[in-house]
């Protein structure tokens, strides 16, 4: 395989120089180039072919959302990861890039103490995900180079051809009584998609896990609720779970479910990550499955790595069951085809059509 070519953006030397020399550490990755602003960025990539750009979002001259517009138009398959400060301000313009096509985010080490902690921030957050958009890039330009010598179109492999979406709908018996979400890369628009379909009479109460840092969760919650007729908010710990109303984890905690009385409440906590997460999938579901059992339903969207297989496990145990988004519509097929490579997806759905399946299981039998 060759290495994955990386451009690097940033208007800082510093930050252009340490993330270059940590990079290279690596030797999967190749960084081709470096640019201290978008207009020496978009030169660059038509002379060097990145697999994957790693973008600033606050530049002089053509910031990072008029870089990545610009990208999008003219290079439509190269992987952008926004590289974005850990404020207020990076937090909302790493949405904003997210909405308009980028494929991933990564936030700047700027706020850890030394040297080490910086390049282990960066060997976690940013490169598997480098590698993972890189890879792709990779393998679909091999894929175009044998194409055009051998005349055939090729077809891609791994697809979830094994779980169709057209699978005959089953009824769930008990009454539903929650929604538990869980979901990761590619989340703030698959969950704006599956949100903004649900009617603003929802009967049950919904609880997302999104893995993201502090305040990323808030505007997410934010955002949503603008375009959802739900309540949607980050969640808070001890309210009450209602109809019609959507929590979000806090970024930095579990969220999980615990009944009180006759009623269940949200507990947020931070016990160690699980899955290296924090919020934890797995948290979130574990408590549902322990105390709604087969009253829940739990989706499980685009995302990396395998956080809620284990709760979807306890959970279909349980006689719950468990709706997974599918590989043509996720921006990584990670979590959801774990869950649905286990034999533990009663469906297996596009991001489109998830709403309506969702409505289907819950409002006809309430």
């Amino acid at each position: 395989m060759p290495k994955i070519r990386v451009l690097v953006v940033d208007d800082a030397v510093v930050v252009r120089s340490r993330l270059s020399k940590l990079l290279a550490e690596d030797p999967e990755l190749e960084v081709v180039g470096v640019a201290a602003n978008g207009r020496i960025a978009l030169a660059k990539i038509a002379q060097l072919n990145p697999n994957v750009v790693i973008l600033d979002v606050e530049m002089p001259d053509m910031d990072g959302l008029a870089t990545l517009a610009a990208i999008r138009q003219t290079y439509p398959h190269i992987a952008v990861i926004m590289f974005s400060t850990f404020t207020r301000a990076g937090a909302i313009a790493t949405l904003d890039a997210l909405s308009l096509g980028a494929s991933d985010y990564a936030t700047k080490p700027s706020h850890l103490g030394n040297i080490e902690a910086i390049r282990q921030h960066v060997f976690d957050d940013l490169v598997p995900k480098i590698k993972l958009f890189g890879t792709k890039q990779v393998k679909s330009q091999k894929s175009k180079v044998k194409t055009q010598e051998s005349g055939v179109r090729s077809q891609e492999s791994g697809a979830s051809s094994n779980f169709s979406p057209s699978d005959p709908p089953a009824v769930f018996s008990p009454t539903p009584k929650i929604v538990a979400i869980g979901v990761s890369t590619g989340g703030p628009n698959a969950l704006a998609v599956l949100l903004s379909q649900l009617p603003a009479d929802f009967p049950v109460p919904i609880a997302i896990v999104q893995h993201m840092p502090p305040m990323f969760t808030q505007l997410l919650a934010e955002r949503l609720a603008a375009k959802s007729r739900l309540k949607v908010a980050e969640a808070v710990s001890g309210r009450v779970l209602e109809p019609g109303q959507v929590w979000i984890a806090p970024g930095d905690f579990h969220l999980a479910v615990q009944r009180d009385g006759k009623v269940v409440r949200l507990v947020t906590h931070q016990a160690p990550p699980e899955n290296s997460c924090r919020p934890s999938v797995d948290v979130l579901f574990s408590s549902v499955a322990e105390v709604f059992g087969a009253s829940a339903i739990a989706i499980v969207l685009t995302g990396m790595g395998q956080d809620g297989l284990r709760g979807c496990q306890q959970l279909r145990e349980a006689g719950g069951r468990v709706l997974v988004q599918d590989e043509a519509s996720s921006v990584v097929w990670g979590m959801p085809g774990f869950v649905a490579n286990a034999g533990l997806a009663n469906r297996v759905l596009p991001i489109d059509q998830m709403a309506d399946e969702t409505i289907r299981q819950v409002c006809n039998n309430t």
